[in-house]
C-alpha cells in the first residue's frame, strides 16, 4: 500500500498536485493496481533473491506507479505495473553489480592473489598444450584442420566448410570426430599417469 502523509498529497509526494488528480490516481490505485497485489508479490519473489527485499520492492513499485497516475493514467495498468516491477528490478540488480571505488582500492590492501599464474601452474599449463599438440597430430589432416578451425579460431561450420571447400555437414562430421579422437587420447594420456 502506498503509504499517506498529512503534510504531504499521497505517497509522499509534494502537494503540488491539483486535488482533482490526487483523487483521480488514488480511485486508480484502489480500483485497479490493489488487486493485482498477490501477482505482483508473486512476481518480485520468483525474480529476486533476497526474500528480505520483496516488501521494499513491492513499496517502491508503487510509488512510482502512483507518481505516474498523478501525471496521467496508465491505459493498461496491469501491464504497466509489471513493466514497472521489472525495470525496478533491472535497476537494483545493475546497481547491485557496481562496485564502489574505495572498495576497489582496498582490495589492494587485502593482497589478494592476482590473475597472475604461478611457476606450477605455468609448468602444468605447458604441459597440456605439449599434450594437446601431440594430440591434434595425430589426427588426420582434414579432422585437424576442422578442429583447428572450429574451436580454436572459433569459426562457424559454415565458415569451416567454406574455408576446406566441402560440405557444412562434411565439416560438422570432421569436426565430431577430430573432437572424439582428440579426447580420447587426452584421457588416454591422463589414465597413464599416476
Amino acid at each position: 500500500m502506498v503509504e499517506r502523509s498529512d503534510n504531504l498529497g499521497s505517497a509522499g509526494l509534494a502537494p503540488a498536485y491539483e486535488a482533482g488528480a490526487v483523487a483521480r490516481a488514488d480511485a486508480f490505485f484502489a480500483r485497479e493496481i490493489l488487486p493485482l497485489e498477490v501477482s505482483l508479490m508473486q512476481f518480485l519473489q520468483h525474480n529476486w533473491r533476497n526474500k528480505n527485499e520483496i516488501a521494499d520492492f513491492r513499496q517502491e513499485v508503487y510509488t512510482r506507479v502512483y507518481e505516474s497516475a498523478l501525471q496521467r493514467i496508465p491505459e493498461k495498468p496491469k501491464q504497466f505495473l509489471f513493466a514497472t516491477a521489472r525495470n525496478l528490478l533491472i535497476d537494483r540488480a545493475r546497481q547491485a553489480r557496481v562496485i564502489p571505488i574505495d572498495a576497489a582500492s582496498d582490495m589492494d590492501v587485502l593482497d589478494v592473489a592476482g590473475d597472475t599464474p604461478g611457476p606450477d601452474q605455468i609448468v602444468m599449463a605447458r604441459d597440456e598444450l605439449r599434450r594437446l599438440q601431440a594430440a591434434l597430430e595425430k589426427l588426420s589432416p582434414r579432422c585437424r584442420e576442422a578442429v583447428v578451425l572450429g574451436r580454436i579460431q572459433g569459426l562457424s561450420r559454415r565458415e569451416i566448410a567454406q574455408r576446406m571447400g566441402i560440405t557444412e555437414g562434411t565439416a560438422a562430421q570432421y569436426l565430431a570426430e577430430g573432437i572424439c579422437a582428440l579426447v580420447e587420447h587426452l584421457q588416454r594420456g591422463t589414465k597413464a599417469k599416476p
